[in-house]
């Protein structure tokens, strides 16, 4: 194969692409990004494309199949209002750390400036949500404008990137050098702040561990349930994190959290941010019981939390910083008395559960849809959640027992993520069970793209908990006046004849 790479901006931008390990082109038809779609289907770098009914739904299966495959996903979208109706998902892409790059259409640098067709200077839209946000302002410059993108999406800390070309510019051509197969750069952690973290846990009485989605977007999953098995520490997860410890685990302790997270004396939280998820980086402290110190660990510095009292911190490849604690520790702590007494909350409140999930009544408890789903679901299942109310059940009562198979909207709470992601999910893993977990509410915003489901062949199963409200603001809603607006939908909507 010849060391330079003759061709339309499409084809330079597809090559790159297809270096960085992309097979799939999530996209909406707009004539600004036609070379994309050449060379996708005619071009070297050819790779399966899939058109969707709604721009961010291209975005959200794009941002699932970074969450899913950990190399970025690939979306184009055109230019103007095609561009504008991704933002929403690059942003959930940002909160959730989900490797992206999306190519944008622009209008043409030789009428910039007159008003053409969706004129719109994009990359400032961009920039507070994206790792880098950029125009490769001739056909020669995409190449590597484009792999400094998908650089930049890959590379700890991950998030989303933003290109967009002029449309003169991706249809012009250039002889240009191939991009090589980028390598992965890991940043090593600091020895002597792994020694600490090792010191504080040997002294633990009452030790917790966090375990949050970059400990499988780092492929830290071995590493994880490694230190679980070898200290014995009781641990909770959240976001992808969950399914590193499989369900059923008996040092998985997420049913008996409030007590986990208000009794310990030490939290290590890994891969996930001190956020509103987890009380702002604040534990213990219960029951008159002193506040536990928090020991942070992070895939790269900038994520170690700058706002939460911290006792301890560490960063870098996160498998290196959970073996290296390991390997730092003097002895393992004793947790026994610990460990059981959270067991046996996590034991009593499975045997609640298990009276929720078989009840009978009319209507029908959202626990009980759980209940015949659960004893349905394979262990490679990918379950994707979509909804407020409805999918607060779900994050309740299932837990994963793989690693990289539970998908939700993460920090930002974006709605409308749904479709996309069990698009992506279907591609992703061809021989597993896809199940969509949609709010009545959620199903509006992306209902249309079952469309896209039928059309590419892409089964998948959805379950719409119908509630006809808008369940998390009615009821505060109601507290807070005594009445409630706008939170209704309508009663009894066949969503089924809908799709």
């Amino acid at each position: 194969m010849s060391p330079e790479l003759e061709g339309h901006g499409g084809d330079h931008a597809a090559a790159v692409a297809r270096a960085h390990g992309v097979e799939t082109m999530f996209t909406l038809s707009g004539a600004h990004v036609f070379p994309l779609y050449d060379a996708a289907v005619k071009g070297e770098a050819r790779m399966r494309l899939v058109d969707v009914r709604h721009e961010q739904t291209a975005v959200f299966a794009a941002e699932a199949t970074g969450k899913l495959e950990r190399h970025p996903g690939f979306a184009v979208l055109t230019a103007g209002p095609g561009v504008t109706n991704g933002v929403s998902a690059v942003t959930q892409a940002h909160f959730a750390g989900s490797p992206l790059v999306v190519l944008g259409g622009r209008a043409p640098n030789m009428r910039w400036g007159t008003g053409s067709l969706q004129e719109l200077d994009q990359p400032p839209l961009f920039r507070t949500i994206t790792k880098l946000a950029e125009t490769a302002g001739t056909v020669a410059e995409v190449p590597s404008t484009v792999d400094a993108a998908f650089a930049a999406a890959r590379s700890s800390h991950r998030g989303p990137a933003f290109v967009d070309v002029p449309m003169d510019e991706l249809f012009g051509r250039v002889t240009a050098p191939r991009i090589d197969a980028p390598q992965l750069i890991r940043l090593e952690p600091d020895t002597d702040a792994l020694g600490e973290i090792a010191l504080l846990l040997a002294d633990a009485q009452r030790p917790l561990l966090i375990l949050g989605t970059d400990v499988w977007a780092d492929r830290a999953e071995e590493a994880a349930l490694r230190f679980v098995d070898e200290t014995g520490v009781p641990v909770i997860t959240n976001g992808m994190g969950r399914g590193v410890v499989p369900g059923g685990h008996p040092l998985l302790v997420t049913k008996a959290r409030r007590t986990a997270v208000g009794s310990c004396d030490l939290v290590i939280v890994v891969g996930t941010p001190l956020d509103f998820r987890l009380g702002y980086g604040r534990f213990g402290g219960r029951d008159g019981a002193p506040e536990a110190r928090v020991v942070h660990v992070a895939d790269s510095p900038g994520q170690v939390s700058a706002h939460a009292l911290l006792a301890a911190s560490a960063a870098g490849d996160l498998t290196a910083c959970l073996d290296g604690i390991l390997a730092a520790l003097p002895r393992r702590p004793d947790t026994d008395t610990w460990r059981r007494q959270l067991q046996d909350e996590a034991t009593s409140a499975a045997a609640n559960d298990a009276l929720m999930l078989g009840a009978d009544s009319d209507p029908i408890h959202p626990a009980r849809i759980y209940g015949e789903l659960l004893p349905r679901l394979t262990d490679d299942a990918v379950v994707i959640g979509d909804g407020g109310d409805f999918v607060s059940f779900a994050g309740k009562f299932v837990e994963p027992r793989r690693p990289g198979s539970w998908l939700d909207p993460g920090p930002y709470g974006c709605l409308g993520a749904g479709l996309g992601a069990a698009i992506a999910a279907r591609i992703a893993r061809p021989a597993s069970q896809v199940v969509l977990l949609l709010g009545d509410g959620a199903a509006g915003m992306s209902l249309m793209d079952i469309d896209t489901a039928v059309r590419h062949r892409l089964p998948m199963v959805i379950v719409v908990g119908n509630n006809s409200a808008w369940g998390l603001e009615k009821g505060p809603m109601q507290l807070l006046y005594g009445y409630d607006v706008a939170a209704d939908l309508a009663p009894g909507t066949r969503y089924d004849q809908v799709a």
